[in-house]
């Protein structure tokens, strides 16, 4: 049987399938995915219809989003998935990025030892090793069952063909000419002649194409060896990048027993360290268990304040403790997701006024942002949570033309001056501090709500440091109050991560008479457009069914499902 050709739905898939509804729910027997592009959820589902199951379905859907939606989905950046089979065994795959041999804690300093401002996110020597194509080699390799090159073959077939540039990615491109990007995104967005492409033009990336025919041909080695390693190093030695083949040869994926908690007879499975989210999931989760939630409305002044003050103490205890578990062999993770650890934060909540989040104390009161996410499950209950990132929207905008795809900015996450913590949000503590071949912390949390030893919920979201908050937020509001995921995801979320010390609201969707409660009880507040940019699946056990939702917020993002 031939393999299917891609290209002959392309030129109205982008364009005419985004006029169904973003975050309209999706019912499905057999198998479902929510990513952030309508194509690559599509590709997903098509891989589970020839026999594949979620690890390869993941594959395939993040090898398209590669493609499709640049600004986040990668093979220059990294990540993390949670992934639960049949038997509800679950683990998870880390592949985040790594600092280089040359990298050093310093590095981002002047001559007085000051951050020189905006280096640690600007230009090669921001750029992280990176992970993804390790990542899920690794994942195919242990848990898939379709051939290798069947999962990358649709991304070649989309680069190769061409794909109509949506609405979104030619605002993207606008805005790219007429900004300070680098000369490699003025010319990202253009034909062979060099012309910028418009909303409805097919766009062709044949360097990329090239780059994924290698990856097709020769796996995880297809990158980190060979042709491309060969070009990532030259084109990092020309322009003052520091990643060396060493560096690319050396990189692994690193399987991890995943961090489980519990909230009123559910488990909740999450990323343990180098990402900070499912420890902070799982503490939050933890004290919200310890209130009275029936005598707290929801959305009221009390009820925003409470989860604020959670988000504080979780975000402070991230910011005093948690690193790469390799570089710091005594991470007090038990500790921190304890359920006795939560009644004394808990403890020390005033429901009166909101706390003060002082940089010099960290825990002992209680401290990039473009990435997508993408969730699958498949007819035998494999489920897989998936979160990666290039750090910045477009990570640092830099690559090489040879290549065809964009290098992250991911040694912004580690902290970038040692010692120094300050109430604008800069963090000095140790297990965070830069070091050669050292991973970043992250605040990514894919996670697997399981029920009776089945998943029950497969949730994710972009945002930098807000993704806590708003997985936290959501599965809370599926646990604790029963919502619909459309409703879970939907509804207004919330911000705080201790420092700089402020509270972040979605606006319009606050009560202004709840904001000005909340500030008359010492909360500073500010609001954004939204949160997160949530994709979920839920399943329901009375019906057999998924019910899968991409976030409204996410113009191209949908749920498909079979």
């Amino acid at each position: 049987m031939r393999e299917k050709n891609y290209s002959g739905i392309l030129l109205f898939l982008i364009g005419v399938l985004s006029l169904s509804s973003a975050w309209s729910q999706t019912y499905a027997k057999h198998g479902m995915v929510v990513s952030d592009n309508q194509i690559a959820s599509q590709i997903g589902i098509d891989i589970l219809k020839k026999g594949g199951n979620a690890i390869d379905a993941t594959v395939a859907t993040a090898l398209a989003l590669a493609v499709v939606h640049p600004q986040a989905g990668n093979i220059g950046g990294g990540g993390f998935i949670v992934f639960m089979d049949a038997e509800s065994e679950t683990t998870t795959i880390d592949f985040r990025e790594k600092a280089p041999l040359l990298a050093t804690p310093e590095m981002f300093l002047d001559a007085a030892g000051n951050l020189i401002e905006g280096s640690n996110h600007k230009g090669l020597k921001s750029v992280g090793v990176p992970g993804t194509v390790a990542g899920l080699y690794m994942a195919h390799q242990k848990y898939g069952l379709l051939p290798w090159k069947k999962l990358v073959k649709p991304a070649i077939d989309l680069a190769k063909k061409g794909v109509v540039l949506s609405y979104t990615l030619a605002s993207h491109a606008r805005n790219i000419q007429s900004g300070s990007s680098p000369e490699f995104m003025k010319n990202y967005y253009t034909d062979a002649k060099g012309k910028l492409l418009r909303y409805g033009d097919v766009w062709v990336q044949n360097e990329l194409a090239n780059t994924l025919k290698q990856i097709k041909k020769h796996g995880k080695d297809g990158f980190y060896n060979g042709k491309v390693a060969k070009e990532i190093v030259d084109y990092m030695t020309k322009n003052g990048g520091l990643i060396r083949l060493e560096d690319l040869k050396n990189y692994t994926a690193i399987e991890r027993k995943p961090l489980k908690g519990t909230y009123n007879g559910y488990d909740i499975y999450s990323m343990p360290p180098p990402s900070s989210g499912g420890v902070a999931l799982i503490e939050m989760m933890n004290l919200m268990e310890q209130a009275n939630l029936d005598s707290v409305p929801f959305n009221s002044t009390e009820y925003v304040h409470l989860v604020a003050e959670t988000m504080r103490r979780a975000f402070a205890d991230r910011a005093e403790h948690l690193g790469d578990p390799d570089f710091n062999p005594n991470l007090p993770i038990d500790w921190l997701t304890s359920k006795n650890f939560a009644k004394e934060r808990y403890g020390n909540i005033d429901f009166t006024k909101a706390s003060v989040s002082d940089s010099t104390k960290f825990g002992q009161l209680y401290d990039g942002s473009n990435t997508t996410h993408l969730s699958v499950i498949d007819k035998n209950y494999n489920a897989v949570s998936l979160t990666y990132t290039l750090e910045d929207s477009y990570g640092s905008e830099m690559g090489s033309p040879k290549l065809g795809f964009i290098f992250n900015n991911e040694m912004g996450d580690f902290n970038p001056q040692p010692g120094l913590t300050d109430r604008q949000g800069l963090i000095g503590s140790d297990p965070n501090l830069i070091r050669p071949e050292k991973r970043m912390l992250s605040s990514m949390t894919p996670t697997i709500v399981a029920k009776n030893g089945r998943p029950y919920l497969v949730i994710g979201s972009p945002g930098g440091r807000t993704i806590i908050n708003t997985v936290f937020q959501t599965v809370l509001n599926v646990l604790e109050y029963g919502m619909p995921i459309k409703n879970a995801i939907e509804t207004m979320k919330i911000h705080h991560q201790w420092l700089p010390d402020e509270l972040v609201y979605e606006k319009d969707l606050l009560s202004p008479d709840t904001q000005k409660s909340l500030e008359k009880m010492g909360h500073k507040t500010r609001d954004v457009k939204n949160l997160g940019r949530l994709m979920g699946i839920m399943y329901d056990p009375e019906r057999n069914i998924y019910i899968g939702v991409s976030d409204s917020s996410s113009p191209d993002g949908a749920s498909v499902g079979y």
